[in-house]
């Protein structure tokens, strides 16, 4: 019997393949660690294995000192050749390499998409040399119909464009990532003669120019004053809003002007207008939409998001998540998926109501993906308990799938004028939802608003019971949060669907942003000051979408892997030399922001209490224990000092005491919530508990 080897990109995607494909219980069995599952298909005996994610990477051709930029020659190499603490992945190659010595024809079934078609790719050519004796296997979610019906037409051949993009993808990331990083980071330690690392990459700086471009707008913003005008008015007995026909006064003068001249009066109503309005359902989820709106409703961030959607994916619970499409297609079974779903009681009635319509045809928005539809809930339900946050992204699936699925919502919408004074002209507003539509389909995640107002008719009077100017000031854009930082990225088409998330990750644990309203560090800012000045292509939105859509093209057939990588070296290469010649002053900048950032971390705005000089975080050279100290401890002029907690790591807040006015501390340990404390109530309750 011919034997085939299946690589799936996960262990519970493999487990469930090899369930798909069987009516009994396949056999499993391990090796080097590695789980994998043999059965008999007919003539064949399948072998399934997981990979472990990427197993191999780009990585220097040559051993390169790490003070050496610009490098171009790079090959692909085991993951565990390039990373440390990659022993896991050695041994699963091992166990690969040993499985494809054993098989006869060869299949990727991991995820489709770039990232799955190159780890299946990467596997079948180095660990088995069998790439061009492969065929690729397409699903979109990992229940028991799609996996056989993707087994049944499997390809013969592997989808090398989608596999040529996501090289070329991870090879300029490569190129861009250690040069950049590199050439910032020796700068700075030629001219210090200390090394801190430095990095950014082709989507990272651009990224980061948005953040400190935002915050930029914030701080530079002057608030200016406006006045609008607060009036209600008795309508039958019944008081009601009104509003002024100008929304806003430029001068507290008029505005007063106009109370004086309404106050106690009254008017009649002069028209009446009532118009219905058609509120359309939603758009079916892509990845950017729903990691925005978890962010609204369960403030996850959108990598939580990904995982959670992940998980539930391998659960065969919902399709693919890492979509841009926002269609559906009849193929998936809509009719099989309302039946499964009103299969849980909290569905069932809802679920009924649309499968006795007469078509199921759901609203679709304008973005498309060739590989995967819109994310949509399988209908399947798990034999096993989803952990609660996993039940609300379903339960979010599930609803947004039956409101794109149901009739637009209808509203009432109300406006009646009248004038006041022979001159003053108000309105009162009313809103009301008549038919719900797709509203109850999608609640608790709409919540629609309504302004009754009682009836009224052209000729009623109108009696002003109580007016008055309210002062107003213009406020700066918003900061962004993760989940508009995002949104931002997907509207100027820079990253993928996939890498967003990661990146945000990244600017986070590197230090060069902070809070849930994301502001960037002083390091961040200087950073972007040092790129914009010597090298700004690197945070050109332009220049980082043009590279996008050139990679994008290797998809479709329409440029080369070999093209769109050569020119891009050509232009680092220009970019280089002109770094290298500024090399200096690229140093110097970029020391004197490293060492005024790490003096700002450890610097306290509290004064010392003793002397008024400034308090810093000071570790001990004997004890190697950490405290805050007065700066004039140095000249020997003040002792005043306080002791902190020994671990977790230590951040200092932008926040003060309440009680005392102190600048508060958090101190954040692996798996807890961080603790935020004030060091000198601290001192000061430890105290008052000894003489107690």
């Amino acid at each position: 019997m011919a034997r085939t080897l299946i690589i799936c990109e996960k262990p519970d995607a493999a487990r469930r393949l090899a369930d798909a494909l069987t009516e009994s219980k396949p056999a499993s069995y391990r090796k080097y660690g590695l789980t994998y599952y043999e059965l008999k298909k007919e003539n064949d005996i399948l072998t399934i294995c997981p990979a472990l994610g990427h197993l191999y990477t780009v990585g220097s051709k040559e051993e390169v000192p790490r003070r050496r930029y610009p490098v171009w020659d790079y090959v692909w190499k085991p993951i565990h050749e390039v990373e440390k603490g990659r022993e896991r992945q050695q041994e699963w190659l091992r166990a690969i390499e040993e499985l494809g010595r054993e098989a006869d024809h060869f299949i990727n079934a991991c995820d489709f998409d770039i990232e799955g078609s190159l780890i299946g790719y990467m596997i079948l050519k180095y660990a088995c040399q069998a790439e061009e004796k492969a065929g690729r296997m397409k699903y979109s979610t990992l229940t028991k119909t799609d996996l056989n019906n993707a087994y049944l037409n499997v390809s013969s051949n592997l989808d090398y464009d989608i596999v040529k993009a996501g090289m070329c993808r991870h090879e300029i990331d490569w190129l861009y990532g250690i040069n950049f990083s590199r050439a910032l980071t020796e700068s700075a330690r030629k001219h210090s003669e200390r090394y801190t690392t430095i990095s950014t990459g082709r989507v990272q700086g651009p990224t980061l120019n948005f953040i400190v471009e935002r915050e930029i707008e914030v701080k530079s913003f002057k608030p200016t004053s406006y006045w609008t005008i607060e009036v209600t008015v008795d309508v039958d007995g019944t008081i009601v809003k009104a509003q002024y026909s100008k929304k806003t006064l430029e001068t507290e003068t008029e505005a007063n002007h106009i109370v004086e001249n309404v106050k106690g009066k009254s008017g009649k109503i002069n028209d009446f207008k009532e118009t219905k309005m058609k509120v359309s359902p939603p758009y079916p989820f892509d990845l950017t939409t729903i990691q925005t709106e978890a962010h609204r409703h369960f403030h996850t961030s959108p990598s939580q998001t990904l995982r959670i959607l992940e998980n539930l994916y391998l659960q065969a619970l919902i399709s693919y998540p890492r979509t841009s499409s926002q269609k559906l297609s009849p193929s998936i079974g809509y009719r099989t998926i309302f039946n499964g779903i009103a299969r849980c009681p909290e569905y069932k009635n809802l679920s009924s109501e649309l499968l006795t319509g007469a078509t199921l045809k759901p609203v679709e928005g304008k973005k498309f993906d060739p590989a995967h539809p819109a994310i949509y809930p399988t209908g399947a339900m798990s034999k096993t308990s989803i952990e609660p946050r996993a039940r609300k992204f379903l339960d979010l699936i599930i609803k947004r799938f039956m409101a794109v699925f149901a009739s637009a919502a209808l509203r009432l919408n109300q406006k009646a004028s009248f004038i006041v004074n022979k001159e003053y002209q108000f309105y009162i507003n009313g809103s009301r939802i008549i038919e719900q539509g797709w509203f109850k389909y999608y609640h608790p995640y709409v919540k629609p608003t309504e302004t009754i107002i009682p009836p009224v008719e052209i000729g009623k009077e109108v009696v002003v019971k109580e007016i008055f100017a309210q002062k107003h000031f213009t406020t700066p854009p918003p900061r962004y949060n993760p989940s508009s930082l995002i949104k931002e990225m997907d509207n100027k088409e820079i990253g993928t669907k996939a890498t967003r998330a990661g990146i945000i990750d990244t600017l986070y644990k590197r230090g060069y942003i902070v809070d849930e309203a994301i502001r960037p560090t002083l390091l961040a800012t200087k950073v972007i000051e040092v790129l914009t000045e010597h090298c700004p292509r690197i945070i050109d939105v332009s220049f980082t979408r043009e590279l996008e859509i050139q990679m994008n093209k290797i998809e479709t057939g329409e440029t080369s892997h070999r093209a769109v990588v050569t020119d891009a070296i050509r232009q680092l290469k220009i970019i280089f030399e002109k770094i290298a010649s500024q090399e200096k002053e690229i140093g110097k900048e970029l020391s004197e922001a490293i060492m005024e950032s790490k003096t700002q971390s450890v610097t306290l705005k509290t004064p010392c209490p003793n002397c008024g000089a400034s308090l810093r975080i000071i570790r001990s050279k004997r004890t190697k224990k950490r405290f805050i100290g007065c700066s004039g401890a140095i000249k020997g002029e003040c002792r005043f000092s306080l002791p902190l907690m020994q671990f977790g790591i230590l951040k200092i807040l932008d926040t003060f005491c309440k009680k005392c006015g102190f600048q508060l501390v958090s101190i954040k340990s692996k798996g807890k919530r961080p603790i935020i404390s004030c060091p000198k109530c601290y001192v000061e309750g430890l105290a008052n508990r000894r003489e107690s």
